[in-house]
């Protein structure tokens, strides 16, 4: 099970929480099937975005297992762990609890040094015969590392099946990475440098937004029609996009907007994530009030 990713849009789930902040499992139901409604080729659960961070072990299984248990589409399960020992634990525990094994599993880059970063990952498939998607995520990780380290760290790591780019820029190190290996490399940050990852060579979005038939709609422009045709796609959806992607709030935000199109029962995001401020709420609704209505109310 280590065969590349496919290209297109794999769209990253966000975790719902009720009032009390426990896990909405039905709200993880409806964001599944929205999310393949929408156009989806792929789902990513438990990522960065998906807060995965804050949930207990027992929470996460139960979302990996939900998400598994409600689409046919190929999905992957993020790892939060940083320790080898701890990534392997956590990794066998999410495998246990699903009835259909995912695609790959998402690890971060641990270390800088291309070798011990290599080892880990060697580690992680050896223990379960799954294919690793890579991530490159310095503000989630804490590890910088070149285009060059990263490209050696996927040369030793044959189980790879794709590469997460998310350092900015992006374009910058898609163009460089993705002529120079075998697997795709995919953009994130919130969809919001998409256009310039796809001219750069991107395999597709592999991200979070709270309109992901939009995404698609862009990918299906530019493989169709190219590059200015995806633009005029994705030109009135890049100031929500933009809204999206703000450093601390971003999550908030979006999760708002998708509780507001119904997808999910409640907003709330947990620590560390910040709440939706008030004062972003009426631009909030401004940025809604520009978009085509039947867009935001189906997707």
């Amino acid at each position: 099970m280590t065969g590349p990713l496919a290209p297109g849009l794999w769209g990253v789930l966000a975790t719902p929480f009720d009032e009390s902040l426990d896990v909405d499992l039905d709200s993880v139901r409806n964001e599944v099937t929205s999310f393949a409604e929408d156009g989806c080729d792929g789902l990513v659960a438990l990522g960065v975005f998906g807060e995965a961070a804050s949930l207990q072990p027992g929470e996460a299984a139960a979302v990996a297992k939900t998400v598994a248990e409600s689409t046919d589409l190929p999905y992957v399960l993020g790892l939060s762990e940083r320790a080898p020992d701890a990534v392997v634990t956590q990794a066998i525990r999410l495998l246990g609890a699903v009835s259909r094994p995912p695609v790959a599993l998402m690890a971060q880059i641990s270390d800088a040094t291309p070798a011990v970063a290599a080892d880990s990952l060697d580690r992680l498939h050896k223990e379960t015969g799954i294919g690793v998607l890579i991530q490159d995520y310095p503000v989630a990780s804490g590890i910088s590392v070149t285009d060059e380290q990263v490209m050696a760290i996927v040369r030793a790591c044959p189980f790879a099946v794709g590469v997460k780019s998310e350092t900015p820029p992006t374009s910058v190190a898609i163009a460089n990475l993705a002529p120079r290996l075998e697997v795709p490399v995919f953009g994130g940050l919130g969809g919001i440098g998409l256009l310039d990852e796809l001219a750069a060579g991107s395999a597709g979005a592999m991200t979070g937004f709270s309109h992901p038939a939009v995404l698609a709609r862009v990918l299906q422009a530019y493989n169709e029609r190219g590059f200015p045709s995806a633009r005029e796609v994705f030109a009135p959806w890049l100031p929500l996009a933009n809204f999206e992607g703000q450093v601390g709030v971003g999550l908030s935000i979006r999760k708002e907007v998708l509780r507001r199109r119904g997808i999910i029962a409640g907003g709330r995001v947990r620590p560390p994530a910040l709440p939706l401020p008030a004062s972003l709420i009426p631009l909030l609704d401004q940025h809604l009030a520009t978009l085509p209505l039947a867009d935001h109310v189906s997707g």
